[in-house]
């Protein structure tokens, strides 16, 4: 889990990269930008606000043949030595941008890069090397007085409430390649970003299991319980499914199927369903790992908990309390209407 608030801006260097192959060339400055208070301020707010609203997936710096060849790698690795000289590096990243900026979709753009100190990572401390990516201009309007009048006068810049594109390398994990968070606003050029220029994997931490279990699980429920029992089974089984997660620090499948699956006979439906869907998730191997709480909220707040009828009718049921749902609702079939009923028991309506 990351927390950018304490974080510090220590340096940052600003370059402007063309396309490539439009012609367009590239300016390095030759000195490191002079922060001020001001400045600080805004560019804290625009590089960080989309990774606080991101969810944290995360990668890691990688090369077919050895991590040692990544371009990025290999400078990130001597900033972290000395970010005194992270002026003369970022020059070179840079660069290396400017050289996989050779397709007619690839923006020109402004690049910062930023050694950064301060950082919470899994409540630790950490330094971070920054780099972002600014390319849409956006119109907006100047006043000026003339004479005795207000004229308008339109310019573009650059909208720091939206960042195009960035990375965050933290200072851990150096043999693995560092822990990477990247965002991408943009999908016109979705390979350029982390693939040519950065060279990432994804990082195969609690995080991304986690995150790939439960959305293996959430298939699961949705193409084999719902066609084997009913709706409200199968948001049963979610509702099990995450709360298991939830109480848990360290997930292990057998113990998770024992007390999730509600009907025996489908747990062997559910390890077949894995051997068949399993490789999609990157789980095909997967039975014991550490659960990433975060990861389980956001599963939560995405999981549909809402039970549909074609009479315009809609049950939603409470996640965090599972057992209600069998206790207080009751299906069954009415002869006489020839329809299907759900019968739900309450004290009294809450006030909304």
């Amino acid at each position: 889990m990351i927390n950018l608030y304490p974080a510090q801006i220590e340096s940052i260097s600003l370059h402007r990269v063309g396309n490539k192959n439009k012609n367009e060339g590239i300016f390095l400055s030759s000195e490191p930008f002079s922060l001020n208070d001001e400045t600080t301020g805004l560019l804290k707010e625009y590089f960080f606000r989309p990774f606080r609203e991101k969810e944290e997936n995360y990668f890691k710096l990688s090369n077919e043949v050895d991590v040692e060849f990544n371009e990025i790698y290999k400078i990130v690795n001597e900033i972290f030595d000395d970010p005194d000289c992270i002026h003369d590096n970022s020059k070179q990243i840079a660069t290396h941008l400017f050289e996989q900026s050779n397709h007619p979709h690839i923006k020109s753009g402004e690049v910062y890069v930023s050694f950064l100190s301060g950082l919470l990572l899994d409540n630790q401390k950490v330094d971070a090397v920054g780099i972002f990516k600014s390319e849409l201009k956006h119109d907006f309007l100047q006043l000026e007085e003339k004479g005795n009048n207000l004229d308008i006068v339109i310019q573009q810049g650059i909208n720091i409430n939206k960042l195009d594109k960035g990375c965050l390398i933290f200072n851990v994990n150096k043999e693995e390649g560092y822990k990477v968070l990247s965002v991408d606003s943009n999908r016109y050029d979705a390979k350029y970003w982390l693939e040519n220029f950065l060279g990432v994997d994804v990082l195969a931490d609690e995080n991304f299991y986690t995150k790939n279990y439960l959305k293996f699980c959430q298939n699961f429920a949705k193409d084999v319980v719902l066609p084997a029992e009913d709706k409200q089974q199968e948001v049963l089984f979610m509702n099990k499914a995450v709360n298991h997660f939830a109480k848990n620090d360290a997930f292990e499948e057998s113990s998770f199927l024992n007390e999730v699956m509600e009907n025996p006979e489908l747990i062997p439906e559910f390890k077949h369903y894995k051997v068949e869907k399993g490789p999609k998730y990157s789980i095909e191997d997967v039975s014991n790992f550490d659960i990433a709480n975060k990861a389980v909220s956001e599963a939560r707040k995405k999981i549909k908990n809402v039970i549909n009828l074609d009479t315009n009718i809609q049950i939603k049921m409470d996640f965090i309390n599972p057992e209600s749902a069998e206790k207080f609702i009751e299906k069954g079939w009415d002869e006489e209407k020839q329809m299907y009923y759900y019968l739900v028991y309450f004290n009294k309506e809450q006030k909304s």
